[in-house]
């Protein structure tokens, strides 16, 4: 007679030992001893390490078999017949191998630390990615162990349980209440055996789990020797099927008719279930049992050698397991007909030489597996602890006894295991906890990965037997079996993941392992720059690439902020001199500025690289800055320059009003004045005798003619240059508050003898001013376009051909056009008044300036169509424009991009040439002064 024991979906996990033990003795105490007490008393502390056989190959076979191997064979066999069983542990033991080969390269590259898969994956692919898997880890491994308590408590029921009707049992051994306060009940006291056992130290367990491979073993091998042994029976099949089923099958023992028959797949009715079973199902129940390979990598602080133990071991014991399972197989479909294979699941106990073997089997298989998940969970939770990936929540688990043992962690993972105990549903809990460890194990894989491609010379196994072609078909794989047992389950432990990985993001602290997104960005960004000819450029795909100087960026938030509103998606480089001679210096003094900058770009929320360079000079280091900016096709093409005056700077670093909308949002930002992470120094230009000079460069003073000369310097070196004034002022939320203008001056106001707006220049202007509309914050903004003009010319013509070009150009701005006779006339009568006063010069003076005209001329052709007469200009006239700007019609614009002509060719007029733009754009607001040397537009599809 043989009592019914239903299908379990049994799942084991790994087994995870206790890492190394705390030392108890204090430093003085040590010292106060002599050496050889000293060795004696460390060598008696430190615990005992593990060899390949007792901590890899025992603990991976004792989770790889589990009760799969003594009640899921002959339910396989039975449903898909020998060739499909064949075929699906050909294609289970496929994908776990894929995991191994990962396991195996990443265990052998480098020093392991206790935590097993989490570890891996944590110091592989960063905290984000390996806390969120690594509490997945920790939930699957205390779901499982409530998964192999329920089992085990069913699994004894089944022969020592009363039936819920009151009467007897038809086991002569039944003795048990049978009802759910009843299992609960056994479950907790079974799992408050496993508790005891985690509380004293994972160590009882791994002796014990040599005892229970044993036991496992024994049992294995009076079972193969059963099908040799035991003659041909019939056996009596469980009692609940239905009357017109049959009620006994036969062990026909090794029959070629037998063999044949169970060859082909027959699928039926599982009998306990009721569901009809079909290849996918039978798949996702088999391969629960395959999975388990993370034991001998997880136990790793406690090998004597994990680089070597960890390869060799897991991959013997898969090697081993796939041929008992496909022994097993072949056995069983040439000795059992196929009604027992499919209405008895516990045929193997029936056909034994002696039947308590493989109920022994199941029990200590089944209690080693429900110890050994406690054990996993809790070492996990205490990875967790310790790397402080979510700050308090999980401090107390940090906690240890005397010798080591997070106690802590133990009794938290016994609490929810318990919880876990009350829902009762096993089958639900096995494809939680199965899909929860692919997940880990496609986690693996996916390290692995990103280790092989991202190219790192660090990472050099000594496991070589892996490609990126094997850590694809893992992540595959385990994808694939995943929606394959449940994909609804496998949907939301996707979600959660990205769930858990967005929280540990932004709420983690930064951590020191390293993050090999940093290593595989840097691959892609060097592939992808090397591919970026700057021999394809084309005028359709110029976006502005800019390099803005900045001394001290205390006075220039509101100006940085602005030039990454400009940028449109193209290179930001925020460029700084310090003047020095590195010969002089012991050592490098920008070295240790760096943090200071990339934590102002990231307080600032803008996207922008830092480039700090040493040099004898402003001008030098701007130089040097224009030429060594940038990679390949990524570099700059246009200089910005603060404007040079005399305005005291204003620390804006200290005045909120000027931060991110992002900074102003986070109540730590708003409480402290000054984020601490800001070392720059104090502002030099608040003395009124110190010049700004686009708010006061560190160092030797910057004079005006150094000054334009770094203008003339760029323009040599075709950079479009951009003077930017009064952005000390400019707040980028005030500024964008209805209603927003832009007011565009297109035409050279430095050259009244022309009104073209159609140059290089010009149309470098237009296209800023729309870049800048085409901004998200700025897309309000409604761009002015001013046209000076002449009574005396036709205006309606003018306008007309402006609203034509706006048009082909695809730019949408009002047009006003400007009167400017009288303007113009202050500047011809300062000409003729000049022309009468002065006498005339001899022939050889007015040849030699003649000369120098005409040279000047010459060397700007390339860049502007008309010489700079800037020298003859007077101050009333300038003024006069000015005044015109100032006067046009209200609200003032929140920016202003006015013409900026190229810097004479005469050194001499430098002075004089800056006098003229302070004039021009004095008292403005945020203003632009802006100068095009390449061609920015073109009407070409």
């Amino acid at each position: 007679m043989t009592e019914r024991t239903p299908l379990l979906h049994y799942r084991l996990s790994a087994s995870i030992n206790e890492s190394g033990e705390h030392h108890s003795e204090s430093g003085q105490e040590a010292l106060d001893q002599p050496p050889s007490a000293v060795r004696r008393r460390s060598a008696h502390s430190q615990p005992q390490k593990l060899s390949t056989f007792f901590g890899v190959v025992i603990p991976t076979l004792l989770s790889m078999f589990s009760v799969v191997v003594f009640l899921r064979i002959g339910f396989v066999v039975g449903q898909c017949g020998l060739y499909q069983a064949v075929a699906m542990f050909l294609v289970a033991y496929l994908i776990i191998s894929m995991t191994v080969l990962s396991v195996c390269a990443i265990s052998t590259n480098g020093a392991l630390d206790a935590g097993g898969a989490y570890y891996m994956i944590s110091r592989a692919l960063g905290p984000e990615f390996g806390g969120s898997i690594g509490i997945m880890f920790f939930f699957a491994n205390v779901c499982g162990s409530a998964l192999y308590v329920l089992g085990l408590v069913e699994a004894i029921l089944a022969t020592f349980g009363i039936s819920e009707d009151g009467m007897d049992s038809s086991s002569r051994y039944a003795v048990l209440p049978v009802s759910y306060w009843w299992s609960l009940l056994y479950a907790t006291a079974i799992l408050l055996v496993c508790l005891l056992v985690c509380l004293v130290g994972a160590w009882i367990y791994a002796k014990a789990s040599f005892l229970i491979f044993l036991v496992v073993m024994v049992v294995l091998g009076t079972i193969f020797i059963s099908f040799f042994a035991v003659k041909p029976q019939t056996v009596t099949l469980p009692g609940h099927l239905t009357n017109s089923s049959p009620t006994t099958a036969n062990f026909t023992g090794f029959k070629a008719e037998t063999f044949f028959q169970n060859l082909g797949a027959d699928y039926t009715v599982d009998y306990t279930t009721g569901k009809m079973m079909s290849f996918a199902t039978v798949f996702a129940v088999m391969f629960n049992g395959c999975t388990g390979i993370m034991a001998g990598s997880n136990i790793s602080g406690d090998l004597k050698n994990p680089s070597y133990a960890i390869p060799r071991g897991t991959i013997t014991a898969v090697i081993f397991t796939f041929i008992i399972y496909n022994l097993l197989s072949l056995l069983v479909a040439c000795t059992c007909d196929r009604l027992l294979l499919q209405r008895d699941y516990s045929f193997l106990r029936d056909i034994n030489l002696w039947h308590p073997f493989v109920t022994i089997g199941v029990y200590s298989s089944t209690l080693s597996a429900a110890m050994s998940n406690l054990i996993g969970a809790s070492r996990i939770l205490y990875a967790l602890a310790r790397d402080d990936l979510f700050g308090k929540v999980l401090s107390p688990a940090k906690k240890t006894s005397a010798s080591g043992n997070p106690w802590v962690s133990v009794l938290i993972s016994w609490f929810l295991v318990q919880l876990v105990l009350f829902s009762g549903k096993l089958n639900t809990i096995a494809s939680i906890v199965t899909i929860f460890f692919l997940l880990v194990y496609a986690a693996v894989d996916l390290a692995c990965l990103a280790l092989e491609w991202a190219s790192a010379p660090n990472f050099r196994p000594t496991f070589r037997y892996f490609t990126w072609h094997t850590c694809v078909l893992g992540i595959v794989g385990c994808g694939v079996m995943m929606f394959l047992i449940n994909p609804i389950y496998a949907s939301a432990s996707i979600v959660f993941m990205l769930l858990l990985l967005l929280i540990i993001h932004y709420l983690s602290p930064t951590s020191s392992w390293g993050y090999i997104s940093q290593a595989l960005i840097f691959h892609q960004v060097r592939k992808y720059l090397l591919m970026l000819d700057v021999r394809k450029d084309h005028v359709k795909f110029w976006r502005p690439q800019v390099l803005l100087m900045v001394a001290n960026p205390r006075a220039n938030i509101g100006l940085i902020t602005f030039i990454n509103d400009i940028k449109k998606s193209g290179l930001y480089v925020l460029g700084h001199v310090q003047i020095g001679d590195l010969g002089l210096l012991p050592s490098d003094p920008l070295q240790c500025q760096y943090d200071s900058w990339l934590s102002l770009v990231d307080h600032l929320n803008i996207k922008a690289f830092v480039n700090l360079t040493l040099a004898d000079s402003v001008r030098h280091g701007v130089r040097h800055l224009l030429f060594i900016s940038g990679l390949g096709g990524m570099r700059p093409n246009t200089l910005v320059l603060g404007f040079y005056d005399d305005l005291p700077p204003q620390d804006q670093l200290q005045d909120h009003s000027f931060h991110s909308d992002r900074s102003l949002d986070d109540p730590a930002l708003a409480e402290d004045q000054e984020d601490p992470l800001f070392h720059f120094p104090p502002l030099r230009g608040s003395v009124p005798e110190d010049k700004n000079r686009g708010e006061a460069w560190v160092g030797k003073a910057l004079g005006p003619q150094e000054y334009v000369s770094i203008i003339a310097d760029a323009v040599k070196m075709l950079k479009n240059v951009a003077l930017a004034r009064y952005f000390g002022q400019f707040d980028r939320k005030h500024a964008l508050q209805s209603p927003v203008f832009v007011d565009v001056w297109p035409v050279n106001l430095l050259r009244p003898d022309s009104s073209s707006y159609v140059d290089t220049c010009s149309l470098f202007l237009l296209q800023l001013a729309c870049i800048l509309n085409m901004t998200r914050s700025w897309q309000k903004a409604k761009l002015r376009l001013f046209l000076c003009v002449e009574v005396g010319r036709s205006l309606k013509g003018a306008e007309q051909k402006l609203r034509l070009l706006l048009k082909e150009l695809r730019m949408k701005a009002d047009i006003y056009m400007v009167p400017w006779d009288e303007q113009v006339a202050l500047h011809w009568q300062r000409q003729h008044v000049g022309m009468a006063i002065e006498a005339e010069p001899e022939k050889g003076e007015r040849d030699e300036v003649q000369k120098e005209d005409e040279e000047e001329v010459e060397e700007e052709e390339y860049a502007n169509s008309f010489p700079s007469n800037a020298v003859r200009l007077s101050d009333d006239y300038l003024h006069a424009v000015n005044r015109l700007i100032l006067n046009q019609p209200r609200p003032p614009p929140a920016v202003r991009f006015l013409y900026l002509p190229r810097p004479p060719a005469d050194t001499r007029r430098y002075h004089n040439y800056l006098c003229q733009l302070e004039l021009l754009s004095r008292d403005l607001g945020p203003t632009l002064l802006i100068h095009g040397v390449t061609p920015v537009i073109t009407t070409d599809l």
